[in-house]
Protein backbone atom coordinates (compact mmCIF):
# COMPACT_ATOMS: atom_id res chain seq x y z
CA UNK A 1 0.00 0.00 0.00
CA UNK A 2 1.25 3.37 -1.09
CA UNK A 3 2.03 6.45 1.08
CA UNK A 4 -1.55 8.09 -0.34
CA UNK A 5 -3.44 5.02 0.51
CA UNK A 6 -2.34 5.05 3.75
CA UNK A 7 -3.13 8.33 4.27
CA UNK A 8 -6.82 7.80 3.06
CA UNK A 9 -7.51 5.19 5.01
CA UNK A 10 -5.96 6.49 8.05
CA UNK A 11 -8.19 9.46 7.30
CA UNK A 12 -11.07 7.28 7.15
CA UNK A 13 -10.18 5.58 10.61
CA UNK A 14 -9.92 8.92 12.74
CA UNK A 15 -13.45 10.13 11.65
CA UNK A 16 -15.04 10.80 14.39
CA UNK A 17 -12.52 10.95 16.78
CA UNK A 18 -9.97 13.57 15.09
CA UNK A 19 -11.54 17.27 14.62
CA UNK A 20 -12.25 18.36 11.32
CA UNK A 21 -10.39 22.10 11.89
CA UNK A 22 -11.02 24.97 10.04
CA UNK A 23 -9.26 26.57 7.33
CA UNK A 24 -9.38 31.06 6.56
CA UNK A 25 -7.28 33.27 4.54
CA UNK A 26 -5.16 35.72 6.97
CA UNK A 27 -2.92 38.99 6.16
CA UNK A 28 0.01 38.46 8.57
CA UNK A 29 2.58 41.15 8.62
CA UNK A 30 1.79 41.87 5.07
CA UNK A 31 1.29 38.61 3.65
CA UNK A 32 -1.69 36.89 2.43
CA UNK A 33 -1.76 33.01 3.13
CA UNK A 34 -4.18 30.88 3.35
CA UNK A 35 -4.23 28.88 7.11
CA UNK A 36 -5.54 26.19 8.26
CA UNK A 37 -5.86 26.31 12.33
CA UNK A 38 -5.01 22.98 13.26
CA UNK A 39 -4.07 24.24 16.70
CA UNK A 40 -7.58 23.64 17.66
CA UNK A 41 -7.05 20.00 17.17
CA UNK A 42 -7.38 17.91 20.29
CA UNK A 43 -4.69 19.02 22.95
CA UNK A 44 -3.84 21.76 20.57
CA UNK A 45 -1.70 20.17 17.92
CA UNK A 46 -2.06 17.95 14.95
CA UNK A 47 -0.48 14.72 16.88
CA UNK A 48 -3.92 13.60 17.74
CA UNK A 49 -3.97 12.45 14.03
CA UNK A 50 -1.50 10.23 14.75
CA UNK A 51 -1.91 8.90 17.91
CA UNK A 52 -5.94 8.26 17.08
CA UNK A 53 -4.32 5.53 13.68
CA UNK A 54 -1.87 4.09 15.47
CA UNK A 55 -3.96 3.12 18.14
CA UNK A 56 -7.18 2.27 15.92
CA UNK A 57 -4.91 0.34 13.35
CA UNK A 58 -3.28 -2.13 16.12
CA UNK A 59 -4.11 -4.20 19.13
CA UNK A 60 -3.18 -2.58 22.07
CA UNK A 61 -1.85 -5.13 24.85
CA UNK A 62 -3.04 -5.10 28.39
CA UNK A 63 0.03 -2.84 29.41
CA UNK A 64 -1.29 0.10 27.10
CA UNK A 65 0.66 2.68 25.58
CA UNK A 66 3.65 4.41 26.18
CA UNK A 67 4.63 7.34 24.33
CA UNK A 68 8.00 9.55 24.84
CA UNK A 69 7.41 13.33 23.99
CA UNK A 70 8.22 16.67 24.37
CA UNK A 71 4.86 17.29 24.96
CA UNK A 72 2.50 17.86 22.51
CA UNK A 73 2.70 14.21 21.24
CA UNK A 74 2.43 12.55 25.01
CA UNK A 75 -0.90 14.74 25.52
CA UNK A 76 -2.26 13.61 22.00
CA UNK A 77 -1.48 9.72 22.80
CA UNK A 78 -3.03 9.89 26.54
CA UNK A 79 -5.95 11.99 24.95
CA UNK A 80 -6.59 8.74 22.28
CA UNK A 81 -5.67 6.38 25.08
CA UNK A 82 -8.10 7.72 27.28
CA UNK A 83 -10.31 8.32 24.89
CA UNK A 84 -10.53 4.32 23.57
CA UNK A 85 -9.85 3.20 26.70
CA UNK A 86 -6.27 2.20 27.16
CA UNK A 87 -3.50 3.35 30.33
CA UNK A 88 -0.77 4.82 28.69
CA UNK A 89 2.47 5.82 30.33
CA UNK A 90 3.66 9.44 28.75
CA UNK A 91 7.35 10.67 28.82
CA UNK A 92 9.13 13.54 29.01
CA UNK A 93 12.12 15.35 29.16
CA UNK A 94 11.74 18.51 31.61
CA UNK A 95 12.10 21.27 29.03
CA UNK A 96 7.92 20.21 28.14
CA UNK A 97 7.26 22.72 30.80
CA UNK A 98 4.27 23.01 33.23
CA UNK A 99 1.96 23.49 31.33
CA UNK A 100 2.28 20.80 28.43
CA UNK A 101 2.83 18.29 31.92
CA UNK A 102 -0.75 19.33 33.04
CA UNK A 103 -2.55 18.59 30.21
CA UNK A 104 -0.52 14.98 30.03
CA UNK A 105 -1.95 14.45 33.62
CA UNK A 106 -5.32 16.30 33.30
CA UNK A 107 -6.02 13.10 30.44
CA UNK A 108 -5.78 10.24 33.56
CA UNK A 109 -2.37 9.29 32.15
CA UNK A 110 0.35 8.56 33.87
CA UNK A 111 3.39 11.28 32.94
CA UNK A 112 6.99 10.56 33.78
CA UNK A 113 9.24 13.60 34.07
CA UNK A 114 12.82 12.72 32.84
CA UNK A 115 15.81 14.77 33.60
CA UNK A 116 17.37 16.05 30.45
CA UNK A 117 16.22 16.21 26.78
CA UNK A 118 13.33 14.47 24.37
CA UNK A 119 15.91 11.47 23.24
CA UNK A 120 16.24 10.95 27.68
CA UNK A 121 12.71 10.57 27.50
CA UNK A 122 12.49 8.39 24.20
CA UNK A 123 15.20 6.11 26.17
CA UNK A 124 13.01 5.85 29.24
CA UNK A 125 10.18 4.95 27.16
CA UNK A 126 11.89 2.10 25.76
CA UNK A 127 12.84 0.97 29.08
CA UNK A 128 8.94 0.54 29.97
CA UNK A 129 8.21 -0.74 26.97
CA UNK A 130 10.47 -3.53 27.46
CA UNK A 131 9.59 -4.25 30.92
CA UNK A 132 5.56 -4.01 30.62
CA UNK A 133 4.93 -4.97 27.21
CA UNK A 134 3.08 -1.61 26.31
CA UNK A 135 2.93 -0.16 22.76
CA UNK A 136 4.98 2.73 21.72
CA UNK A 137 3.34 4.97 20.03
CA UNK A 138 6.73 6.90 18.46
CA UNK A 139 6.23 10.63 17.77
CA UNK A 140 7.49 10.87 14.33
CA UNK A 141 9.66 7.65 12.97
CA UNK A 142 6.59 5.43 12.08
CA UNK A 143 4.35 4.48 9.56
CA UNK A 144 0.81 4.79 10.95
CA UNK A 145 2.25 8.11 13.09
CA UNK A 146 2.91 9.83 9.24
CA UNK A 147 -0.35 8.45 7.42
CA UNK A 148 -2.46 10.00 10.65
CA UNK A 149 -0.84 13.36 10.29
CA UNK A 150 -0.97 13.13 7.06
CA UNK A 151 -4.65 13.50 7.11
CA UNK A 152 -3.96 16.76 7.48
CA UNK A 153 -3.31 17.50 4.44
CA UNK A 154 -5.46 15.46 2.91
CA UNK A 155 -8.52 17.21 4.66
CA UNK A 156 -6.91 20.43 3.76
CA UNK A 157 -7.04 19.68 0.11
CA UNK A 158 -10.49 18.48 0.29
CA UNK A 159 -11.66 21.72 2.03
CA UNK A 160 -10.39 23.92 -1.13
CA UNK A 161 -6.98 24.39 -0.42
CA UNK A 162 -4.81 26.05 -3.71
CA UNK A 163 -2.07 27.07 -2.46
CA UNK A 164 1.09 26.57 -4.86
CA UNK A 165 3.61 26.43 -1.39
CA UNK A 166 2.50 25.14 1.79
CA UNK A 167 4.93 25.97 4.56
CA UNK A 168 5.28 23.21 7.55
CA UNK A 169 7.56 23.49 10.60
CA UNK A 170 9.53 20.35 11.61
CA UNK A 171 10.42 18.78 14.53
CA UNK A 172 11.11 15.22 14.27
CA UNK A 173 9.44 14.69 10.77
CA UNK A 174 6.17 13.28 10.91
CA UNK A 175 4.45 16.48 10.43
CA UNK A 176 6.50 17.38 6.99
CA UNK A 177 6.68 13.55 6.01
CA UNK A 178 2.86 13.38 6.47
CA UNK A 179 2.63 16.72 4.08
CA UNK A 180 5.08 15.12 1.36
CA UNK A 181 3.57 11.90 1.18
CA UNK A 182 0.62 13.57 0.68
CA UNK A 183 1.34 16.79 -1.41
CA UNK A 184 4.42 16.43 -2.44
CA UNK A 185 4.26 15.59 -5.84
CA UNK A 186 1.84 18.09 -6.62
CA UNK A 187 2.75 21.29 -4.35
CA UNK A 188 5.62 22.37 -2.95
CA UNK A 189 6.57 21.34 0.29
CA UNK A 190 8.60 23.91 2.05
CA UNK A 191 10.56 22.57 5.24
CA UNK A 192 11.25 25.21 8.27
CA UNK A 193 12.82 24.77 11.15
CA UNK A 194 14.52 26.58 14.23
CA UNK A 195 17.74 27.66 13.39
CA UNK A 196 19.11 26.08 16.82
CA UNK A 197 16.84 22.80 16.25
CA UNK A 198 17.36 22.70 12.78
CA UNK A 199 17.70 18.09 12.47
CA UNK A 200 16.30 17.44 9.19
CA UNK A 201 18.27 20.57 7.39
CA UNK A 202 21.17 19.10 8.80
CA UNK A 203 20.22 15.74 7.27
CA UNK A 204 20.09 17.07 3.98
CA UNK A 205 22.97 19.05 4.04
CA UNK A 206 25.11 15.72 5.42
CA UNK A 207 23.10 13.20 2.97
CA UNK A 208 21.99 11.22 6.03
CA UNK A 209 20.35 11.87 10.13
CA UNK A 210 22.61 13.28 12.10
CA UNK A 211 22.35 14.53 15.61
CA UNK A 212 22.30 18.06 16.25
CA UNK A 213 22.19 20.04 19.05
CA UNK A 214 19.20 20.90 20.48
CA UNK A 215 18.24 24.67 21.90
CA UNK A 216 16.13 27.22 21.61
CA UNK A 217 12.43 28.66 22.05
CA UNK A 218 10.58 26.15 20.57
CA UNK A 219 13.21 23.49 21.72
CA UNK A 220 10.20 21.57 23.74
CA UNK A 221 8.40 20.50 20.55
CA UNK A 222 10.84 20.92 17.50
CA UNK A 223 13.53 19.62 19.30
CA UNK A 224 14.76 16.30 17.92
CA UNK A 225 17.96 15.56 18.20
CA UNK A 226 18.54 13.26 15.04
CA UNK A 227 15.07 13.03 11.86
CA UNK A 228 13.36 10.05 11.82
CA UNK A 229 14.26 7.85 9.00
CA UNK A 230 11.02 7.55 6.91
CA UNK A 231 10.64 11.67 7.03
CA UNK A 232 14.17 11.70 5.79
CA UNK A 233 13.60 9.22 2.50
CA UNK A 234 10.31 11.59 1.77
CA UNK A 235 12.43 14.80 2.13
CA UNK A 236 15.16 13.65 -0.18
CA UNK A 237 12.59 12.50 -2.94
CA UNK A 238 9.91 15.30 -2.72
CA UNK A 239 10.98 18.14 -0.21
CA UNK A 240 11.09 21.99 -2.43
CA UNK A 241 12.98 23.86 0.13
CA UNK A 242 14.81 23.51 3.29
CA UNK A 243 14.81 27.02 5.38
CA UNK A 244 15.60 27.60 8.99
CA UNK A 245 14.65 30.81 11.07
CA UNK A 246 15.82 32.35 13.95
CA UNK A 247 13.94 32.40 17.68
CA UNK A 248 13.10 36.19 17.32
CA UNK A 249 11.54 36.02 13.98
CA UNK A 250 9.19 32.76 15.49
CA UNK A 251 8.58 35.15 18.49
CA UNK A 252 7.60 37.96 16.23
CA UNK A 253 5.60 35.25 14.15
CA UNK A 254 3.94 33.97 16.94
CA UNK A 255 3.11 37.45 18.17
CA UNK A 256 1.49 38.37 15.08
CA UNK A 257 -0.88 35.74 15.04
CA UNK A 258 -1.90 36.94 18.17
CA UNK A 259 -2.22 40.70 17.41
CA UNK A 260 -3.40 40.35 13.86
CA UNK A 261 -5.16 36.99 14.08
CA UNK A 262 -6.02 36.53 17.93
CA UNK A 263 -4.69 33.25 17.42
CA UNK A 264 -2.87 32.32 20.33
CA UNK A 265 0.23 29.43 20.17
CA UNK A 266 3.39 28.42 21.21
CA UNK A 267 6.45 29.44 19.53
CA UNK A 268 6.42 26.04 17.95
CA UNK A 269 2.60 27.27 16.10
CA UNK A 270 4.19 29.91 14.56
CA UNK A 271 7.66 28.78 13.01
CA UNK A 272 6.05 28.19 9.50
CA UNK A 273 4.84 31.40 9.45
CA UNK A 274 8.26 32.86 10.53
CA UNK A 275 9.83 31.33 7.35
CA UNK A 276 7.74 33.90 4.98
CA UNK A 277 7.58 37.47 7.88
CA UNK A 278 11.20 36.88 8.36
CA UNK A 279 12.36 36.54 4.80
CA UNK A 280 13.83 32.99 4.99
CA UNK A 281 11.30 32.11 2.27
CA UNK A 282 11.12 35.03 -0.08
CA UNK A 283 7.68 34.00 -2.72
CA UNK A 284 7.49 34.14 -6.73
CA UNK A 285 5.43 37.17 -8.01
CA UNK A 286 2.04 35.88 -7.46
CA UNK A 287 2.83 32.50 -5.58
CA UNK A 288 0.16 31.87 -3.30
CA UNK A 289 1.29 30.40 0.11
CA UNK A 290 -0.34 28.65 3.18
CA UNK A 291 0.77 27.96 6.31
CA UNK A 292 -0.08 25.38 8.86
CA UNK A 293 -0.80 27.34 12.34
CA UNK A 294 -0.13 24.45 14.75
CA UNK A 295 0.90 24.20 18.72
CA UNK A 296 -1.68 26.08 21.22
CA UNK A 297 0.32 24.33 24.37
CA UNK A 298 1.85 27.83 25.35
CA UNK A 299 4.24 27.96 28.46
CA UNK A 300 3.08 29.08 30.91
CA UNK A 301 -1.04 28.37 30.17
CA UNK A 302 -2.67 32.04 30.00
CA UNK A 303 -5.46 30.98 32.24
CA UNK A 304 -2.74 29.41 34.80
CA UNK A 305 -3.32 32.25 37.31
CA UNK A 306 -6.72 33.66 36.34
CA UNK A 307 -9.52 33.51 39.69
CA UNK A 308 -12.12 30.52 39.25
CA UNK A 309 -15.44 31.45 38.22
Amino acid sequence: MGWTQEIATARTRIAGHARVTPVCDLTLGGFAVAAKLEHLQHTGSFKARGAFNTLLSAEVPEGGVVAASGGNHGAAVAFAAATLGHPAHIFVPEVAGPAKIALIERTGATCHVVPGLYQDALEAAQAHEAETGAMQVHAYDAAPTIAGQGTCFAEWEAQGLEADTVLVAVGGGGLIAGALAWLGDRRRVVAVEPERSRCLHAALEAGAPVDVPVSGIAANALGAKRVGGLAFDLARDRLAASVTVPDAAIAHARDLLWREARQLVEPSGAAALAALTSGAYVPDEGERVAVLVCGANPAPDPLEHQPQE
